[in-house]
């Protein structure tokens, strides 16, 4: 490794963490996945040309972002989440066929291909939604710019909503994300070999397997005895800065230019996705014991961290909501690949890109 490459990487992370740290003091959604991509593209733009990054790193931060979803299940919350499942998993599978028909009908008048505007639409979280349609030939810009405005448009009507139809005045409650066991030896972070192993010979089979491997492995310990460490912040937010270089390096202005003439029409997509989830959640608050606030924040289209403490501020059981909210984005990410890898194959005839 010369010494001017280490140099033109050095580039690359210095840009990549002033976009993590300008979005983080702005407050922005996700800001060490968006700050990154954002920096590292605009900064393409101005000196015309690339910059240095190594794909490895990219895949280390999947395997590291599957190993912290899959620490969100618990045995516990399983077990409390288990009577809720049959109804949910049903009202989850109806919002991603809403999602897709909706996404995919506007396609018949915008010129957005099929792959960019789905994948653009589902609420499956942004990050995993731009990993697993780089298999299926997507405009990363595209789903990045949609997926975004989704993103915005829920954070900004959801919690409002909720703490204007549900709020009764009481103070919130502190909740938390549930995690691994911070105060583990450090020995048990060995149990983390198995996830990697499970990445490296086992990703090539799925769209986005380097990432969704890892999440089943480890909530498969977790679940177990076995014994999980939390995995630290600063490699959490270094996974989401590494996916975030790599996407920014790879997303042309021109690109995001053009997605932006769409907004409007995937703001009333994310508007429409809204208003059906708040019905379905109504729906499950019929017919299952869950009250309406728990189950609308759980059927709400994301992001996660946002829907729980709107809980908290609202009565309502954050840790439903987490599990839930998390079961939905795995069901996701386990069957909208396979689902739409045969659509896209058998329908419209595109071959998903095999990754190693």
């Amino acid at each position: 490794m010369s010494m001017s490459f280490l140099i033109r990487l050095t580039e690359t992370l210095l840009v990549a963490c002033v976009g993590g740290i300008l979005f983080s003091w702005l407050t922005l959604p996700l800001p060490w996945m968006l700050g990154p991509l954002t920096a590292v593209m605009l900064y393409q733009a101005v000196v015309q040309r690339s910059l240095t990054w190594i794909p490895m790193i990219k895949n280390v931060g999947l395997i590291v972002l599957g190993i912290s979803f899959g620490l969100y299940y618990t045995f516990d919350t399983l077990m409390q989440t288990l009577p809720y499942l049959p109804v949910y998993i049903v009202i989850t599978l109806l919002l991603i066929l809403f999602a897709i028909t909706m996404s995919y009908m506007v396609t018949k008048w915008v010129q957005v291909d099929p792959a960019s505007s789905i994948f653009g639409s589902i609420p499956g979280g942004l990050t995993e939604m731009v990993i697993v349609s780089q298999s299926f030939h997507a405009n990363q810009a595209f789903v990045t710019v949609f997926q975004t405005i989704r993103l915005v448009i829920v954070l900004f009507t959801v919690p409002f909503l909720i703490i204007f139809l549900f709020s009764s005045g009481a103070e919130s409650v502190q909740t938390q994300l549930p995690q691994g066991d911070a105060g583990a030896a450090s020995i048990h972070y060995l149990w983390f070999i198995l996830p990697l192993i499970g990445a490296f010979r086992f990703g090539h089979l799925l769209p986005a397997g380097i990432m969704i491997f890892p999440l089943i492995i480890t909530i498969i310990l977790n679940i177990s005895p076995a014994l999980l460490s939390s995995v630290p912040e600063i490699l959490f937010l270094g996974a989401q800065l590494a996916i975030g270089t790599s996407l920014g390096r790879s997303i042309a202005i021109k690109d995001v230019v053009s997605a932006g003439r769409f907004s409007m029409i995937y703001a009333m997509i994310a508007i429409l996705l809204i208003a059906f989830s708040f019905l379905t959640g109504w729906f499950m608050s019929q017919v299952t014991s869950m009250d309406m606030a728990t189950a609308i924040l759980s059927a709400a289209p994301g992001g996660v961290i946002e829907m729980v403490l709107t809980a908290g501020m609202v009565d309502a059981d954050p840790a439903i909501v987490t599990s839930l909210q998390l079961t939905r984005i795995l069901l996701i990410l386990l069957l909208v690949p396979l689902g739409l890898k045969w659509y896209f194959t058998k329908i419209l005839k595109i071959e998903p890109i095999k990754t190693n």
